[in-house]
């Protein structure tokens, strides 16, 4: 729903977000000068992007914890501490212990080989021939002539016709299969650390052609080959800051906030190609910045009608690690929690993009109480009744919680290098601050707030596609497959007999093996359409049909 706004109440608005802080009122020039401070500190580059596991993400913490504290806040971390550590999946790697040596020469890990990140762990040694293909010997395999014949096919994925050949040779005899490319020119094959496909049952190698050009070039020549694989799983932690401002009352409302960005860009979550500082300073300093403020006026506020929640999340950029982590284990009981806000991105608040409200389906209330905010005359509101999306109140959403997600839109800025503090419209962002201020004083007469359940909001993907399956993934699942961490009501999962736990891993002839091999599955099947998944439920693999 988009709610329409006369064109004078828009000029009213550009003119009130473009006045100078010296030309507001005391109060709400206070209120953008802590913003520009808080933003200015967690956008700077000493903090290299604040990505987690690093020492950038421990000095926004340190930084959060001090303004908490400073605010009278308590800690509300596990045993009494201000942060929850938790775990974060950082994909598969080979161990120093991984070698591979043609007639004595010892090659390089990444410069001149490496084995795929899906190879088994073994091995072996042997004197072979590029051309034989004997039982109890490694294989060799020259890939040019595939990718040749596959050049004008849209579907080949070279990933899984190299799996499927290294399940066809291991039933033939052999004892690790190694991939080369005869012809110059830029490898086709890539290390991919969080390929989630099921182990080959042999150790599996690609030989990059810098090598190849020096040790593979006589198909005659006989080889000597010892090879290692040792592939571990690598993880590292992040940390969420968690305070409590307690009032004695009855419900608790949760205001939340990522803090974490992308550091120099390691995770391939970047949209620029340079490897340099990703300040991410909308995304999201700006949501951090409106919590500490938030902070700070709540703990003057002489209404004691509800007790406050502040958790600045972490490694939300990865997939919502942390505020899953916290939803899964919370510090206080989320029986007695009202609804959760969450703002992500509220930086950049201009008339072509406005304010969108999401979580509006969440709860009735919100329909009573948002249209009626004093301050809410001020923004172009769209609204998005969804209580999914891809930001952390969708954790809080799937625990049966009403929520609500602040957010000005996305810009050429996002997930690049240049999204820095002398961008961000502080003005518009103390606007936002003050109408969730606004909000949360209309809901102190009402009891704890009903939740409705809404549809499910696609997330970000390269896939574009109309149908769904009603199941809503587990992100920090790292395992083959997509693990489902709940099922919507009435939709085709649910019809097909899935529950919260199961792991698709089939959709008609796609393998679901990662959650972008779930939505490119999606995009095959339109509405009516008619197809089989595949999902295990503990150790048992089921088969059900669907209907889109």
């Amino acid at each position: 729903m988009l709610k329409k706004i006369t064109f004078l109440l828009a000029a009213v608005l550009f003119l009130s977000i473009s006045l100078p802080a010296q030309k507001l009122k005391k109060a709400d020039r206070e209120i953008v000068e802590n913003l520009q401070t808080h933003v200015g500190f967690l956008a700077d580059d000493k903090l290299e992007g604040r990505r987690p596991g690093t020492e950038g993400e421990k000095m926004a913490m340190e930084y959060i914890k001090n303004a908490f504290a400073k605010y009278g806040l308590q800690p509300k971390g596990p045993d009494g501490s201000w942060f929850q550590e938790f775990d974060i999946y950082d994909g598969k790697f080979p161990s120093p212990s991984t070698h591979f040596i043609i007639n004595d020469h010892d090659l390089k890990l990444y410069d001149e080989y490496f084995p795929l990140s899906f190879s088994a762990n073994n091995g072996g040694k042997a004197v072979v021939a590029l051309v034989l293909q004997e039982q109890d010997v490694p294989w060799f395999f020259d890939i040019h002539q595939l990718i040749e014949k596959n050049s004008h096919n849209p579907h080949f994925d070279i990933y899984s016709a190299i799996r499927d050949m290294a399940k066809d040779a291991s039933e033939r005899g052999a004892t690790a299969l190694v991939f080369y490319n005869s012809r110059n020119g830029e490898d086709p094959v890539k290390y991919e650390k969080n390929d989630r496909s099921e182990t080959s049952p042999i150790p599996v190698f690609y030989i990059r052609n810098n090598a190849a050009s020096k040790y593979l070039k006589d198909e005659a020549a006989m080889l000597d080959i010892k090879f290692k694989t040792d592939i571990r799983p690598k993880h590292r932690k992040g940390h969420n800051v968690v305070g409590y401002l307690d009032n004695k009352a009855e419900h608790t409302i949760i205001l939340g906030a990522h803090f974490d960005h992308l550091g120099y860009g390691e995770d391939n979550n970047s949209r620029d190609t340079l490897k340099q500082i990703h300040n991410g300073a909308d995304d999201n300093a700006s949501g951090t910045a409106a919590l500490l403020e938030l902070a700070r006026q709540l703990s003057k506020s002489k209404s004691k009608a509800y007790n406050y929640l502040f958790i600045a999340f972490s490694a939300e950029e990865l997939g919502l690690f942390g505020s899953k982590h916290y939803a899964d284990n919370p510090t206080v009981d989320l029986d007695k929690v009202s609804y959760m806000v969450n703002m992500d991105m509220v930086g950049r608040l201009d008339n072509n993009n406005g304010l969108t409200i999401g979580g509006f389906g969440t709860s009735p209330a919100w329909a009573q109480i948002i249209p009626q905010l004093k301050t809410g005359k001020d923004f172009n509101i769209k609204y998005d009744s969804s209580g999914t999306g891809p930001s952390d109140h969708t954790s809080f959403y799937r625990k049966n919680l009403p929520v609500l997600f602040f957010f000005t839109g996305l810009h050429e800025d996002y997930h690049k290098t240049t999204d820095d503090a002398h961008k961000i419209n502080y003005t518009g962002q103390a606007k936002i601050v003050k109408m969730i201020l606004e909000l949360i004083e209309a809901t102190y007469s009402m009891p704890k707030l009903a939740f409705t359940p809404t549809a499910e909001r696609q997330t970000t993907t390269s896939a574009r596609f109309s149908v769904g399956l009603g199941l809503m993934p587990d992100y920090t699942f790292n395992g083959t497959g997509v693990r489902a961490d709940g099922v919507s009501s009435g939709r085709a999962a649910e019809k097909a007999g899935m529950k919260a736990g199961d792991i698709l891993i089939k959709i008609g002839n796609f393998n679901t093996n990662t959650l972008e091999e779930y939505m490119q599955a999606l995009s095959k099947f339109r509405k009516g359409d008619k197809t089989k998944i595949v999902f295990k439920r503990g150790e048992e693999t089921l088969e059900a049909e669907v209907e889109f």
